[in-house]
């Protein structure tokens, strides 16, 4: 019986580790669900800022949904942009090495481009801040995503670029989702 405990107990420690969980201690999976309020079907209004400076608004839709048994998720999009529908993707991780989650973004208008580095950080006080420096045409550029006024039936999200190294910010994006019933 000492042999198949042993036997049994060895090939469990082997188990947990092939499948990940000996390197995700409970306490680490605290902002895990931060993204749970945004699972399932959204409608979305668009703010963006065109290159002029000129704002121009657009409807789209949403969708998001957990991948990676909850510790990643996609949100797909579509656009009703005035020169045609379009459509992106977001796709989210969280390592609970670190409490942070990383953010990449796809546009169908460019699928096989370059992804830039993506957006990493965290929730705090309800708030979500994700940073990434970057280039836009030979310029160092800082990104901030910001997830705020979070409900169960809205929220809201910004991309800001700075481009003095997050002094000042100039907001070019904003999205506000309301679920869809």
């Amino acid at each position: 019986m000492k042999t198949f405990t042993r036997l049994l107990a060895t090939h469990l420690v082997a188990l947990v580790g092939l499948l990940g969980f000996a390197n995700v201690p409970a306490a680490d999976l605290s902002g895990a669900h931060d993204f749970d309020f945004e699972f399932g079907d959204w409608t979305v209004h668009h703010r963006l800022k065109r290159a002029t400076g000129e704002w121009y608004e657009m409807e789209g839709t949403a969708n998001t949904r957990p991948v990676l048994n909850g510790l990643g998720n996609v949100e797909d999009n579509i656009f009703h942009r005035p020169e045609g529908e379009s459509r992106g993707l977001a796709l989210r991780t969280y390592d609970p090495a670190t409490g942070t989650w990383a953010i990449w973004w796809v546009d169908s208008r460019t699928p096989h481009g370059a992804m830039d580095p993506p957006v990493v950080g965290k929730f705090e006080n309800g708030v979500g801040n994700f940073y990434a420096d970057g280039d836009i045409n030979g310029k160092t550029v800082r990104t901030r995503y910001t997830w705020s006024r979070i409900t169960k039936d809205s929220a809201r999200w910004e991309q800001a670029l700075s481009y003095d190294a997050g002094k000042t910010w100039d907001t070019n994006w904003v999205m506000d989702f309301r679920r869809v019933k």
